[in-house]
């Protein structure tokens, strides 16, 4: 199913028909030194990182200094306009970008008449961003709830955000032919994908966000290696609802940042009464569940699944034992349950729980997310609303995190299995190359003889005793990851000798049995003990297999 779709001129959106003036703008942002690095050596480390956390005070200071020159620095009125929403004198748009000029500025969309016929304001957010292609790339989104009045439209296209990023660090990077970007907003993910996927398609319910990917993409064709004339040879825009738009076909690699946000359903509510970026129609976390129960039929065998979710955590859950003895350490938690429950026969699945909100705390997350606190009395009706949503289905909180899922290449064969975590402690990001090694690592133990393998502890652990005073021996024994999760395990006092002969040398089997030997144990009992916390101790990332063992 392709589209025919032509996103190039819907109003009230960057307009990406005329690719001459798209490349003047190019060339103009280039020359005004419109760069990330550049941007945060202007306003300062610290004002820029307020800035992105959507407080600008500290960035105005910056800029108010400058703006009263006869001629404002390119890149001071760059940032004032686009990144701080004040107006400019079209006659400065005009000496700072000399190709575009304020005139084509207005043609494509991104700014505004102001009430002062001399002056222009921002329509839209355009800022850059660095990815994984070769150069960093200027992104196009809605004006922020900081630079624009009011409670934000109900059609707002998002921009580079704390989720966006998550997702794109955890994104696991390995070349594919096919990849589909679900929900793409203003193409973030895309544009990654596109750094090492040979063909992207990019869906969206939205019209006005795909309009500002697809001018997003032209106006970094050159980085993202798009050919401005035939753009659908690499990546194809399509409009429709999660999978609607590509029944039927096979991708390698998926990734979604999806409308997940749970929003109480309203009697007669229309397409005004909910924010499309976030909130996908359904009741409670049913978008999320249906999604993961559905996208293995669009993997290819061997195909991954990447996004962030949320999942209602109910009461009333005895938080037994799944029985499992593929599922993770917190598989029968209370908050694993509803999730475990959605994922489909003969697919692999991990889940990272990142962090936990309760009703209330979840409610005013997200009517701050769109300014709906500015409205006082719609702010109070909607907080009631939550509450008595989620009050309907006993939910205590709500959870947050990561998914990753798999198709296994071979029908039955589901050498990582599932896996339920959570981690709340700040992670090393990008974490993607740290998830890849880890579902490798399991990968790699499918099919062999544990006892012949030779091991190493991973270069960034480290071990940590703890005894009390006068005590003959530790009572605590942990081991440390620096880098990835960075999780923290607890050793047996047998796990606890045995990763200290990981050296490569022996055979974790003849280890195993060497440390049953010296304490007096039966071999097969303390081995096979043993071996279970090898499993463990490599697909948890503390140890891996010596490569080129000879």
């Amino acid at each position: 199913m392709h589209s025919t779709d032509d996103f190039s001129r819907i109003p009230d959106a960057p307009q990406s028909h005329d690719p001459q003036l798209l490349a003047d703008l190019a060339a103009d942002l280039e020359g005004a030194g419109f760069r990330h690095d550049a941007v945060t050596g202007f306003l300062g480390e610290e004002a820029h990182a307020a800035l992105i956390r959507d407080q600008p005070v500290p960035a105005l200071i910056v800029v108010d200094r400058v703006l009263g020159a006869a001629s404002p620095p390119p890149l001071a009125l760059a940032i004032a306009f686009w990144l701080l929403g004040m107006e400019v004198e079209a006659a400065d748009l005009d000496a700072a970008l000399p190709r575009t000029g304020a005139a084509g500025v207005l043609a494509l969309g991104l700014a505004a008449p102001a009430p002062d016929p001399a002056r222009l304001r921002a329509a839209v957010d355009l800022r850059p961003h660095a990815s994984d292609a070769d150069a960093e790339l200027w992104v196009a989104s809605d004006l922020g709830a900081h630079q624009r009045p009011g409670v934000l439209r109900h059609d707002h296209v998002l921009g580079i955000g704390r989720a966006s990023l998550t997702l794109a660090q955890t994104t696991m990077r390995r070349d594919v032919a096919r990849a589909l970007d679900l929900g793409t907003g203003c193409g973030i993910q895309a544009f990654h994908l596109l750094s090492h996927a040979e063909q992207v398609v990019a869906t969206d319910v939205s019209e006005r966000a795909l309009a500002f990917t697809r001018f997003n993409v032209l106006l970094n064709h050159r980085a993202l290696a798009v050919d401005p004339a035939d753009p659908e040879a690499r990546i194809q825009l399509r409009r429709g609802s999660l999978l609607e738009p590509v029944r039927g076909e096979l991708f390698d690699l998926v990734v979604s940042n999806p409308p997940f946000v749970i929003t109480p359903r309203t009697a007669g509510e229309t397409a005004r009464d909910v924010f499309t970026y976030r909130d996908g129609g359904l009741a409670g976390d049913r978008l999320v569940a249906e999604l993961i129960a559905g996208l293995p039929a669009v993997l290819a065998p061997g195909g991954t699944a990447q996004m962030l979710a949320n999942w209602e955590i109910w009461g009333g859950d005895d938080g037994g034992a799944s029985g499992d003895p593929t599922a993770g350490d917190d598989a029968g938690a209370d908050w694993a349950r509803r999730p475990r429950s959605w994922v489909a026969e003969g697919t692999e699945a991990w889940f990272i729980q990142r962090e936990s909100a309760t009703p209330h705390e979840y409610a005013e997350t997200w009517l701050q997310d769109a300014s709906e606190v500015r409205d006082a009395a719609r702010y109070r009706r909607r907080y009631a609303e939550y509450l008595q949503d989620f009050a309907a289905r006993g939910v205590e909180a709500v959870g947050f995190g990561m998914v990753w899922l798999r198709r296994p290449p071979t029908p039955g064969e589901l050498p990582f299995g599932l896996r339920f975590e959570e981690i709340g402690h700040p992670i090393e990001q990008p974490v993607g190359p740290y998830l890849a090694e880890e579902i490798r690592a399991a990968d790699d133990l499918c099919g062999v003889g544990l006892e012949d393998l030779h091991l190493v502890v991973r270069d960034d652990v480290t071990e940590e005793r703890h005894q009390r005073p006068g005590a003959e021996h530790p009572g605590v024994i942990l081991l440390r990851q620096g880098a990835g999760l960075r999780r923290t395990t607890l050793l047996s006092t047998q796990e606890a000798g045995f990763v200290s002969a990981c050296d490569g040398e022996l055979t974790a089997g003849q280890i195993a049995g060497a440390i049953a030997s010296l304490l007096g144990m039966d071999r097969d009992e303390t081995v096979g003990d043993l071996m279970a916390g090898v499993v463990r101790l490599v697909t948890r990332g503390f140890l891996c297999q010596m490569r080129n063992e000879g």
